[in-house]
């Protein structure tokens, strides 16, 4: 996997171009209300969290505000990855009150956001916490969003699959279709990229039994029962890491890591959040007011 993409420069670059883009569908030529401040005017805010959350999207919540106002002060009171709750002060700032008035749904969007997805990950990773199995994510990821939705992922304690298509091959039912066979999609994969990390999707046992002759680097278990999967893992012997994919949930995930497989991959992880509950109140000129839209 390529954690490059978490650290250093690439991460930085991404942040940037995520804000800017946040910036060109909200704010476009100009905010309108925003020219009622004048220009000089300073301001302080807080953000509340109204319910229990793990904190996640400081970097593009701090870029957002950073780059209208390159002065402006951010007290966090929490760290990134803290579960806090309900009505906590997460930060404190200090600025141009327009600048601030300007970033503070774009700020809040990301916030929100990526803390919603680390706080699913963080439940699905608590569920699961004394087995030894690994969540992972998915490509299942809002469109525009999938580098800091898998980092919010690990930021709530689960880890990431592939990033795409790019930095590891998933073989799958449609690609054994087109390739002709089972075992001639694999054998030509690693041909074509023998450094390659490679996934085979099964569907039955009689598929992973071909499959554990391959040269594979993990098989994905998609859709099988329990005792199925319990059958797989009794079959696999230890041989290659098994990923058990499909129907999994909060209700389902201790059963299925209690059938002995090493990874269970979870699409709901960055599909089906919601947004956290947060606020801003800036006091400007000694009245403090309520940014809710």
């Amino acid at each position: 996997m390529n954690t490059n993409r978490f650290s250093g420069h690439d991460f930085a670059t991404i942040v940037a171009a995520d804000i800017q883009r946040s910036f060109e569908e909200d704010i476009g030529s100009g905010d309108l209300t925003a020219q009622l401040i004048p220009p000089s005017a300073q301001a302080d805010a807080q953000v509340i969290c109204r319910e229990q959350t793990v904190v996640c999207g400081r970097p593009w919540f701090d870029y957002a505000f950073t780059r209208l106002d390159s002065d402006v002060h951010i007290d966090w009171l929490v760290e990134e990855g803290q579960q806090v709750e309900a009505n906590t002060t997460l930060c404190l700032l200090q600025g141009q009150a327009r600048a601030m008035l300007s970033t503070e749904r774009t700020a809040l969007n990301w916030l929100q956001a990526l803390s919603a997805t680390a706080s699913l990950a963080r439940q699905y990773a608590e569920a699961v916490a004394e087995t030894g199995v690994t969540v992972l994510d998915t490509r299942k990821t809002i469109p525009g969003l999938r580098i800091a939705q898998k980092y919010a992922v690990k930021t709530g304690g689960c880890e990431n699959h592939r990033v795409g298509l790019y930095d590891a091959i998933l073989i799958k039912e449609n690609h054994i279709i087109a390739c002709g066979s089972l075992q001639h999609a694999v054998l030509s994969s690693r041909a074509q990229n023998p450094q390659a990390f490679i996934m085979l999707e099964v569907e039955n046992l009689q598929q992973l039994e071909q499959a554990l002759m391959l040269p594979l680097d993990r098989i994905m278990l998609d859709n099988f029962g329990r005792e199925q999967m319990r059958e797989a893992v009794d079959l696999a012997q230890g041989r290659i890491a098994l990923e058990a994919s499909g129907n999994v949930n909060l209700a389902t995930i201790q059963a299925i890591a209690g059938t002995g497989v090493d990874f269970i991959s979870v699409g709901a992880l960055t599909k089906d959040i919601k947004a956290v509950d947060l606020s801003m109140r800036v006091l400007l000129g000694g009245e403090q007011l309520n940014l809710t839209d």
